[in-house]
């Protein structure tokens, strides 16, 4: 199908829902296996929100890049042919300059830390950064933390990564951190990385353990290191088209049902993250936890690039400031 036809298609469907009356069907695009935990997270949310309004507001979810890639979603939202989607925020970065900080690499100490940014003021910033470009964050969901997997050559220090094409997302970010390693960053459609896998188009790929295991790229890739380079969260987002054709009640009540999908989702994913590594282990992987050390040092300059940009550093600094004390 042409991205054309997708928009003619998305646009009919929109007009259809709300020909008569307000939108009652928020139709949710995301690229993401039915058996992802954060997809699971997205079902519970829908159906919170089925119960607060009574069914007047529904959720219908597209998942397996059924109606496009991350970024053709987040085009589809600026332009009122779809309502919401689910994007990594690394994706997020090409739209709305704050959420940069949240693909930097180390940048978050521990999964704590990340839940107490996320919960803050400071979060809510971030989600609400991107209005302007017609996009409105709700809310984080928890990705874990990403790790290199490969195919012919284990990565046990950075030094591994020489010569390697490493997967990324369409990240200025995630680009950087890869060159910094030694990596040949390569950016490739989620939805097309287990075939450029497959064809050695790619040498390996970074993404958390969950991700790893649905997608199958550990039938390719049988190397998973532990380096835990960056906590990047999916974000939920909603174009401000749909979201302002809901009424404040209906506002609230996606809002509400949202907030209880992330405690939701973030009880499913530390269970999902110990049984994918058990399932991809059992698979043939070799699971590699390597000494961070290196790695943290290798890519601490990429923080220090944005001393020049006072806005994105101010963000680094307060992020920095609210690690739990861990002694």
């Amino acid at each position: 199908m042409t991205r054309f036809l997708l928009l003619l298609i998305l646009a009919g469907v929109a007009g259809a829902c709300t020909a008569d009356q307000q939108t009652s069907v928020l139709r949710l695009s995301h690229g993401l296996d039915t058996g992802h935990p954060v997809h699971l997270g997205m079902v519970y949310m829908a159906e919170r929100l089925a119960e607060k309004s009574d069914g007047e507001l529904t959720i219908s979810i597209y998942p397996n890049q059924q109606l496009g890639t991350e970024r053709q979603s987040l085009e589809l939202l600026q332009i009122g042919s779809l309502s919401m989607t689910k994007v990594s925020a690394a994706v997020l970065e090409n739209f709305s300059p704050e959420a940069t900080v949240l693909s930097l690499p180390y940048l978050f100490r521990s999964r704590q830390h990340v839940y107490d940014f996320e919960d803050s003021e400071l979060g809510r910033e971030i989600l609400t950064s991107s209005e302007p470009f017609r996009l409105r964050g709700l809310v984080y969901f928890d990705a874990g933390q990403r790790s290199f997997y490969t195919k012919d050559r284990p990565v046990r220090v950075p030094g591994d990564l020489q010569g390697q094409k490493i997967r990324v997302q369409q990240s200025a970010t995630a680009i950087e951190m890869v060159k910094a390693l030694g990596g040949s960053p390569t950016p490739i459609s989620y939805g097309e990385l287990y075939t450029a896998l497959q064809q050695g188009v790619v040498d390996g790929a970074e993404n958390n353990p969950p991700s790893f295991y649905t997608s199958r790229h550990y039938e390719v890739c049988k190397f998973y290191t532990l380096d835990e380079h960056t906590a990047v969260p999916d974000v939920l987002i909603i174009g401000t088209e749909a979201w302002s054709r809901l009424n404040p009640e209906q506002q609230g009540w996606l809002q509400e049902a949202a907030d209880e999908a992330v405690v939701y989702q973030r009880k499913l994913w530390q269970e999902a993250e110990q049984e994918a590594l058990d399932a991809v282990q059992a698979a043939g992987v070799e699971i590699i936890r390597p000494d961070k050390g290196p790695f943290i040092e290798q890519t601490a300059p990429i923080l220090d690039t944005y001393r020049d940009q006072p806005q994105i550093y101010s963000l680094i600094e307060r992020i920095i400031a609210m690690a739990p004390n861990e002694e």
